[in-house]
């Protein structure tokens, strides 16, 4: 299927940029990016693909001319949605960019997501500074707190309007860039020159086009160790197991992940594949079946499963009409119903000792690890030359090793999921052994 990924763009970029790099790619010295430097969309050549004119996206980086006047610009950034690791890495990059590259003096905060342009919630704006973001990078959560659901974007681009603010960075998941993406669309209706400008947060790594957002690396390392205590803790008991609840929503990214960085976890449960609890090929036998061979193999019988919050919803029943502050249904809990279903299979079966734990929230609010700083930095980095060129309408994407601009109006169609198919969900059955016949995979 064809897709969109041409860039919406102000007016023309007339303005030298102040960056020292040249325009000259002949030149050993680093260059400016141009406008046509496009990256592959799909590197994999099949029978029937289209090789004289292959689908690509823009490639991001600085670009020789800028369509704002760094003097007279003034930017704001907003952080939306649950918390990530990573943000204050984000917040702090961009704040530094604009100010010291740019020479962008006026940057200002909006607090509580979108909530901060209401002026029915009376949050203070907050100006941000160097001296203000320098040491933010070592804190978890947002310097510019957070919060969910969407907001009237009449009103947001009329706060943009009263503050003077022609650039704004949204720094969120997938609710936030439709947010956006709305926020755009009013801008543009207006008839007005302001650039909006999205990056990608969210740790269950499920925005398009984009390989991995940032935080996502942090979190499925923190879970690893958390998985890692919890074979410990299975092994400690005779029939020990364990059940871990991880992040994951609509996709088992995170999950998966672990899972395969930990090859002690024995079953994962992801959105993706259903599973089925009863019958000889369900999650309880399969699972029994195992304790048992362990236990006539003359091995400690003990099992570590690792669940996606996700991940078996139909079992239990979606709750009617009910739905979070951002517009997601409200998911039934899959780790107590799990839990009480293995204890209530086994209780007259074999005498197992069953612990469940959620490391979840301590997760999310964690600081960035090394590699996630970096990430952080270069989206950052992209984001800002992004916004200063007087593109708009766009996220900063990471596509096929390259940082690209993706219109927001392509991003919000789709959410990225595993391939219960692909060579991806085939590794984590090699790695956990677990029964492929226990799943469904949607056709």
């Amino acid at each position: 299927m064809k897709k969109e990924f041409s860039v919406k763009q102000l007016g023309a970029a007339q303005i030298s940029s102040p960056l020292p790099l040249s325009s000259n790619s002949k030149q050993k010295e680093l260059h400016f990016v141009q406008d046509d430097a496009r990256i592959l969309h799909d590197v994999t050549v099949f029978p029937g693909s289209n090789t004289k004119n292959p689908q690509s996206i823009e490639q991001a980086g600085p670009r020789s001319h800028l369509y704002f006047d760094a003097s007279k610009v003034k930017a704001g950034i907003v952080t939306c949605g649950g918390l990530c690791p990573g943000i204050n890495d984000v917040i702090r990059s961009i704040v530094m960019q604009l100010y010291h590259n740019y020479g962008v003096k006026r940057i200002q905060g909006f607090r509580y997501g979108f909530q901060g342009f209401i002026p029915a919630y009376k949050h203070e704006i907050l100006e941000l500074t160097p001296a203000l973001v320098k040491n933010i990078h070592n804190l978890g959560g947002s310097l510019l707190s957070s919060s969910r659901g969407p907001q009237d974007p009449v009103e947001i681009v009329d706060c943009l309007e009263r503050n003077n603010i022609r650039i704004l960075f949204c720094i969120g998941g997938d609710g936030t860039l439709r947010g956006a993406h709305a926020i755009a669309e009013e801008v543009e209706r207006r008839k007005e020159k302001m650039s909006i400008i999205g990056i990608p947060k969210t740790i269950d790594n499920d925005i398009p086009f984009c390989v991995k957002t940032f935080g996502f690396e942090t979190a499925f390392s923190k879970a690893v160790e958390a998985v890692q205590a919890a074979h410990s803790e299975a092994f400690g008991y005779n029939y020990g197991v364990v059940l871990i609840k991880l992040m994951g929503r609509d996709s088992g990214f995170i999950a998966a992940n672990a899972s395969l960085a930990c090859p002690d976890v024995n079953f994962v449960l992801i959105p993706e594949v259903p599973f089925t609890l009863e019958g000889e090929k369900g999650l309880l036998r399969s699972l029994e079946r195992r304790l048992e061979t362990q236990q006539k193999e003359g091995r400690h019988p003990h099992s570590v499963i690792v669940v996606a919050e996700g991940a078996g919803q139909n079992l239990m029943g979606k709750r009617k009409n009910e739905k979070d502050a951002s517009g997601n249904v409200r998911f039934n809990d899959i780790g107590t119903f799990l839990k009480d279903e293995i204890i209530a299979y086994f209780k007259d079966r074999l005498p197992i000792s069953l612990k469940f734990i959620e490391p979840s929230y301590m997760i999310r609010s964690l600081p960035a690890n090394p590699h996630d700083s970096i990430f952080c930095y270069y989206l950052a980095d992209h984001a800002v030359h992004a916004g200063m060129a007087g593109k708009t309408d766009m996220m900063v994407g990471y596509w096929n090793g390259h940082f690209t601009h993706v219109p927001l109006g392509t991003v919000t169609k789709e959410k990225k999921r595993i391939n219960p198919h692909g060579e991806f969900w085939r590794q984590v059955l090699f790695s956990t052994g677990q029964p492929g016949d226990m799943y469904s995979p949607e056709k």
